[in-house]
């Protein structure tokens, strides 16, 4: 079965770096569309952001220009890259794979068929 394993969470402080990966098996990334999500305690799942399989990359309004996708197939991996870490991006990340390669719904989780188990951020102020 496919299998998306994130990596990376931790700690940071405020206007620090992380940077976050999904390694997956039994897909390849390339396939689709590939999305990274968070949730934080008591709110929804909100899309960070997604690339596509010929890298067109697309980002929540939140996080634009702080935040770059990338993936290698050479390593089947995607990475979230963070800067400028707020507070408020404090929550569990997920990788969601989709077969969907067009995106167009890239930022909503109803498209994405397999989900990491998710890794923690915290950053601190």
């Amino acid at each position: 079965q496919v299998q998306l394993v994130e990596s990376g969470g931790g700690s940071a402080q405020s206007g620090g770096s992380l940077r976050l990966t999904c390694a997956a098996s039994r897909w390849s990334v390339r396939t689709g569309c590939m999305g990274w999500f968070r949730q934080a305690p008591g709110m929804e799942r909100e899309g960070v952001g997604y690339i596509s399989s010929n890298d067109n990359t697309n980002y929540a309004e939140s996080v634009r220009g702080r935040f770059t996708i990338s993936q290698d197939s050479a390593k089947n991996t995607v990475y979230l890259q963070m800067n400028s870490l707020k507070p408020d991006d404090a929550a569990t990340y997920y990788c969601a794979a989709s077969y969907d390669d067009t995106c167009y719904w890239g930022l909503k989780p109803t498209v994405y068929a397999f989900w990491g188990q998710g890794t923690q951020v915290t950053v601190s102020s």
